[in-house]
C-alpha cells in the first residue's frame, strides 16, 4: 500500500501505523492458511486414484471474507483444496 503521509505522520485512511496494522492483519491469516493447505497437500502428494491422478490437489480458492481483527475488518481469502 502506498499513500501519502502528512506532517503529523497520518495518511488521508488515518495512521500511518494503523495502515500498517490493518495491512500485516490481513496478510498473516492468509499466509498462514496458505501454508497449511501446502502442507496438507504434500503431505498426501504420493497419493494417486487407479488412474494415477493425485487425490488431493489444489482447486482454486474460497470466497473472500471479512474478518474482525483490533485492526480493523479485514478481507481474508483462504486457498480450496479437495478430494475427488
Amino acid at each position: 500500500m502506498i499513500g501519502v503521509v502528512d506532517a503529523d505522520g497520518s495518511t488521508e485512511s488515518g495512521a500511518l501505523i494503523d495502515d500498517f496494522v490493518r495491512e500485516g492483519a490481513r496478510r498473516m491469516p492468509a499466509a498462514a492458511l496458505e501454508a497449511e493447505v501446502n502442507q496438507y497437500i504434500a503431505e498426501l502428494a504420493a497419493e494417486r486414484d487407479d488412474r494415477g491422478h493425485g487425490l488431493v490437489v489444489r482447486s482454486g480458492h474460497h470466497r473472500p471474507r471479512i474478518v474482525t481483527t483490533a485492526a480493523g475488518p479485514v478481507e481474508v481469502t483462504a486457498s480450496a483444496s479437495a478430494s475427488p
